[in-house]
């Protein structure tokens, strides 16, 4: 991890110097802002491999700033909320944030979700699920109007490209490796987010709306009281 640099955005100067600090200790490299506008001149200039981004921020709040980096990239994001209002994390999500962490945060819970973001971003074109030896051998998978290159990590929809970020191809490939399967909330934060332990669902509903919208609303079904599947 010594290469990997990590963008932190955080207007609380105690907050922002001492998680600075630790994560230097940890072998990360960091620039920190205490601005939206800056965070965004800094993640131009600088291309950190994953953005921290407190929610609350002056001049550009965090849900803008991760709105503008998502135009521009699909470098990891991670949220930073001050409480776990279901209005913060739903907003920082939709704007394309990969995860959420709630302040008062220990520590070692940041680095572990920092780290499981990473590998997500750096497997992207590797395994996601136990299936992932067969999708290498085949390829290429089809439902519908809706393609799946497994090898060239490539998604199109009637014939035109559709642009992914790695958490959401990772999702992607957990679906279409059994399509017509009912995959658990539970499930999917373990193998997409690599939660060893409960986690937030509302990670996985967040995520499964987004890639609705872009690989057709009806192609995911929701099993009410189960979870989702992959239309056949």
């Amino acid at each position: 991890m010594a290469e990997t640099h990590v963008l932190f955005v955080e207007d609380d100067d105690v907050i922002r110097e001492a998680t600075q600090l630790a994560l230097e200790r940890d072998g990360f490299t960091v620039t920190a802002m205490p601005d939206g506008l800056s965070g965004l001149e800094a993640f131009r200039a600088r291309q950190p491999d994953i953005a921290l981004l407190d929610v609350m921020l002056p001049g550009m709040d965090g849900v803008s700033l991760c709105r503008r980096i998502r135009d521009e990239s699909t470098v990891p994001v991670i949220m930073l909320s001050a409480r776990a209002d279901s209005i913060d994390v739903v907003l920082g999500l939709e704007a394309g944030a990969d995860d959420y962490v709630t302040k008062p945060f220990d520590g070692a819970v940041l680095m572990a979700r920092i780290r499981a973001v990473l590998r997500r971003f750096e497997n992207a074109g590797g395994a996601a699920g136990p299936d992932a030896g067969d999708r290498s051998e085949r390829g290429l998978l089809a439902f519908g109007d809706l393609e799946v290159d497994t090898e060239g990590m490539e998604v199109r929809r009637g014939g035109s490209p559709v642009a992914l970020t790695p958490t959401e191809m990772r999702l992607l490939l957990e679906f279409s490796s059994a399509p017509g399967t009912v995959l658990s909330r539970d499930k999917l934060l373990e193998r997409v987010w690599d939660y060893g332990w409960g986690g937030d669902t509302r990670v996985v509903d967040v995520h499964v709306q987004r890639l609705r919208a872009k690989i057709g609303q009806d192609r995911i079904e929701t099993v009410r009281g189960f979870g989702y599947k992959l239309r056949a």
